[in-house]
Order: C-alpha cells, then sequence, then structure tokens
C-alpha cells in the first residue's frame, strides 16, 4: 500500500506541472494576444500613442486618430480577431480528423468552394461589394464540405482520413478549374475576385466581421464538443470505438465545425495562407496533443499571428500596404519549418 501511494505521489505531481505549464503558456499566448490587439490600433501608416487609441475607443472626439481607430483600424481588428481564431481552429481539426500534420484548410476543398461562391456571386449575379458576396463565399465552402463528406462516407471504408483527403484534393482541383474558367472570360470579374484572392484586412468594415460571427461561434462550439473524441482518434478508430466514443458523430461534428470556421473566414478575409497550418503546430509544441489545450492554445496565437502580419503589412510600405494573406505566407514557410524540424514531424 505504500508503495502504490508512493508511486501515486509522482504521478500526480507530474501531472499538477503539466497543468500548470498550460495554464502559464494559455496565460501568455492572450497576452499576447492583447498585445496584438493594441498593437494594431496604434501601428500602421500614422503611428498612435497608447494614450490617444484609448481616448479614441472611451471618448471620441471626431479627430484625426479618433477616426482612424474607429473608423479604420477597429473593423480590421476586429475582421483579424475573428478570422485569425476560426482558421487556426479549422486547422487544428483538419490535422486531426485526417491524421495528417500538413493538413489545412485548403485539404478538403473547402477554400475551392469558398472561391467558387465567390466569383459566381460577382459574375452571375453582378455582386461588388465584400458585404453581399460573403454569404456566397460561406455557402460555397458549406457546399463543398458537405460534398466530400457525402462522396467519403459512401466509399468502402467509410470517411477515412484517406477518402477525405483524396475527395477534398479531387473536389479542390475540379472547383478551382471552375474559377479560373469563369475569370477567363469576365475581365471585371477577375478585376474584383483578384483583390479578395490575396487574402487580407483592409478594405472590410464592421458589419462583414458581424456576417460571419455567428458561423464562427457555432464552429467553436462543436470544436469544444469532440475536443475529447479527437484525441481518441490520434489512437485509431479501434481504441476510440473501445473507449467508447461514437467515431462517426466525432467525425461528423469535428467536420463541420471546420466547415464552418474555413467557410466563414475565408469569405470574409480570402484565402489567407499558412495561419491553419502553422498554428496549431506552435499550440502542439506549446502545450502537448491534448486537443482541449490545443484548441484553447490555437484559438489566440491565431488571431495574434494574423494581427502582427497586417500590421507588418501596414507599416513596411506606408502609405501604401502589402496584404495580410501575403505576410502571413512569408511569415508561416520559414515558422512552420522550424516547428517541423524541432518537433522531427515525419510525413513520409
Amino acid at each position: 500500500m505504500t508503495i502504490l501511494a508512493t508511486r501515486a505521489a509522482p504521478a500526480r505531481s507530474r501531472s499538477g506541472t503539466r497543468t500548470g505549464r498550460r495554464v502559464a503558456v494559455t496565460v501568455g499566448s492572450a497576452l499576447v494576444l492583447l498585445l496584438a490587439v493594441l498593437a494594431s490600433f496604434a501601428l500602421g501608416s500614422r503611428q498612435l500613442g497608447i494614450d490617444q487609441v484609448w481616448h479614441a475607443l472611451v471618448a471620441p472626439d471626431g479627430g484625426d486618430a479618433s477616426t482612424i481607430v474607429r473608423e479604420l483600424r477597429m473593423p480590421r481588428t476586429a475582421l483579424g480577431l475573428t478570422v485569425g481564431l476560426a482558421l487556426a481552429v479549422a486547422g487544428v481539426l483538419f490535422q486531426a480528423l485526417t491524421r495528417n500534420p500538413l493538413a489545412e484548410p485548403r485539404i478538403l476543398g473547402i477554400s475551392a468552394g469558398a472561391s467558387f461562391g465567390v466569383v459566381l456571386a460577382i459574375s452571375v449575379f453582378g455582386i461588388s461589394t465584400l458585404a453581399g458576396y460573403v454569404w456566397f463565399g460561406i455557402a460555397g465552402a458549406l457546399i463543398a464540405g458537405l460534398l466530400v463528406f457525402a462522396i467519403a462516407t459512401r466509399a468502402r471504408e467509410g470517411a477515412s482520413p484517406v477518402t477525405l483527403a483524396l475527395v477534398g484534393a479531387a473536389l479542390d482541383a475540379s472547383l478551382a478549374s471552375g474559377v479560373y474558367a469563369l475569370l477567363s472570360i469576365d475581365a471585371r470579374t477577375f478585376e474584383e475576385y483578384r483583390f479578395w484572392v490575396v487574402g487580407g484586412l483592409a478594405g472590410r468594415d464592421l458589419s462583414v466581421a458581424a456576417q460571419v460571427l455567428p458561423f464562427v461561434l457555432a464552429g467553436l462550439v462543436l470544436a469544444t464538443l469532440v475536443a475529447r473524441g479527437l484525441d481518441a482518434l490520434a489512437l485509431g478508430d479501434d481504441v476510440a470505438r473501445g473507449l467508447g466514443h461514437r467515431i462517426g458523430l466525432v467525425r461528423l461534428g469535428g467536420g463541420l465545425a471546420a466547415v464552418l470556421l474555413t467557410g466563414a473566414a475565408v469569405a470574409a478575409a480570402g484565402p489567407v495562407a499558412f495561419v491553419g497550418l502553422a498554428v496549431p503546430h506552435l499550440a502542439r509544441a506549446l502545450v502537448g496533443a491534448d486537443h482541449r489545450w490545443t484548441l484553447a492554445v490555437s484559438a489566440l496565437l491565431g488571431p495574434a499571428l494574423l494581427l502582427a502580419a497586417d500590421i507588418v503589412g501596414r507599416v513596411v510600405a506606408p502609405p501604401g500596404e502589402i496584404p495580410a494573406g501575403i505576410v502571413t505566407a512569408l511569415i508561416g514557410a520559414p515558422l512552420l519549418a522550424v516547428l517541423v524540424r524541432r518537433a522531427r514531424v515525419v510525413t513520409a
């Protein structure tokens, strides 16, 4: 009895240490996000002090600082928070569902579905405002995601990770060809589309973030509900069934959450690269493979990364700017290479 108690004590100690470290990482990630939000309000072609930002937020006086903060930087900061969170959490879900460390929101054809919806809105329905065609982007992403899962579940082995990836790749190629066909025959559609497809936060107002927020919240709720099931899926389908998880429901819930999150993010900001791929790796390196913690940390670091990319794009070449989607690709590629090297992720 004494021996068992002695062995249990170090185990509890290690568990407590691990939990304490995860809490510390989560708090640190929240502070990083707070700094990114403050910097997003303060930095740009015209830099503002924290006191000016605070005054513009709580007591706007109609001056230049209030106009810059409330009409220009507040909308893109709100959208950066929403889109960064959605892409990062969707990346965690895709990597868990497909058991593929290189999975990201494009893997199931969802980004291509959103792109196809946007192109249809512009070319067929003549919609020329982002607030107007964001709904088409969301609808395209949802239809593409549902189509992938519907086809995959009819395969002999069901909606396995390999089947999902193959069906998604095929649909992505098909939708991409449709997008290019529409763009090639309509110059006006191309001009509208090229502004959206580079991915960024500029030119959006608060109504765009408000439009996609319900889809993001629904996706977060579903992701939270399936987090434990994702831990079991990582051990294999047979083990997950043995632990009492209904893997079909876990995959359906996780897939629907990923589709909602990706569709909302891509429709609002365009196909922003690398956030959904790099952030989950960073989160796992910090807090381990428990999906409850990985999802929480990713939800904080995703917006921080996207806002940081948007800030860099604003300050490197004033008065012009580089879209955030281009900056995330430039930042995300070396960051992912370092993370994969340190974690020794085997992809072959």
